[in-house]
């Protein structure tokens, strides 16, 4: 749950970059860099948190974020294979004047609402999945070409959602990120513990009411819930291993059965011994 700088360079001997990303377990991580990012999930399902915006992406989701826009990694909290395919450049990737010339007005208003997140369906979803895909077949200029057909499609598309309010204020400094670093490193390592509130607070170097309103700020979690969350998923693991549930319980952080199946079900909608069923008939 860090927030990272992420720096990126375009691929050798290209404008910009393509990463074709596979993952299992991914960790939670928020991440912020100053290029434009198209974002088509392959494989998996989970968590969305786009700036403010809290929801669920889908298998075959197709976003497009713009610059300085904090979000996690989609991989946190999916339980087995995860794949993305990601282009990711800047403004100007083509050039100071690329987005001025007048056959491109559509695609520059598309850049513009880009900067709140913006999620696509239907039709246009299906088309640059298909799109993407193809992009990491190809070089040359017959991946650009590739691209502006992308962009094409997203521009002249109704089929989107803009995940934040234009007067949205995303309040992530660079200067929160060792602090919230910190907080995620001590949960890593202690979550299968008791963890006090107050103990977490005295990491982040705040009172308790000073560190639950900074959590909830950044996160839109309480501190609480974050941790069963974290809790849950790693229990779920577990679940996939094999392992009883009366074990993962304890190895998961819990100290009672009741607590733990309570939890469970509240955030993954069945009870542990369900969710260990549903893996062995698949």
């Amino acid at each position: 749950m860090k927030l990272q700088f992420e720096k990126i360079a375009p691929d050798q001997g290209s404008s910009f970059k393509l990463i074709h990303w596979k993952s299992e377990n991914d960790r939670f991580f928020w991440h912020q860099h100053p290029e434009y990012e198209i974002i088509y999930v392959k494989k998996g399902t989970g968590k969305l948190h786009v700036g403010n915006h809290m929801g669920q992406y889908t298998e075959g989701e197709v976003m497009f974020l713009g610059p300085n826009l904090p979000h996690t990694g989609l991989g946190y909290g999916v339980i087995g294979e995860h794949e993305e395919i990601i282009v990711q450049l800047q403004q100007d990737f083509l050039g100071q004047d690329f987005l001025n010339v007048p056959e491109l007005a559509k695609v520059k208003r598309l850049f513009e609402k880009a900067s709140f997140g913006i999620s696509f369906f239907g039709k246009t979803k299906k088309s640059v999945s298909f799109l993407m895909e193809q992009l990491a077949l190809k070089t040359g200029i017959d991946r650009l070409i590739a691209l502006l057909e992308i962009f094409k499609i997203l521009s002249e598309s109704s089929e989107y959602q803009v995940l934040n309010d234009p007067l949205s204020k995303f309040d992530f400094r660079h200067k929160d990120e060792d602090r919230i670093n910190r907080i995620y490193t001590f949960v890593e390592e202690n979550y299968t513990e008791e963890i006090r509130i107050e103990t977490v607070a005295e990491i982040a170097n705040l009172s308790v009411p000073s560190f639950c309103r900074y959590f909830k700020k950044m996160t839109h979690l309480t501190f609480t819930d974050f941790l069963n969350e974290f809790r849950v998923n790693n229990a779920c693991k577990l679940l996939h291993t094999g392992v009883p549930v009366s074990d993962v319980c304890f190895s998961s952080g819990f100290n009672s059965i009741s607590h733990f199946s309570k939890t469970f079900k509240q955030i993954k909608g069945q009870s542990p011994r369900d969710y260990k069923k549903d893996i062995l008939f698949k």
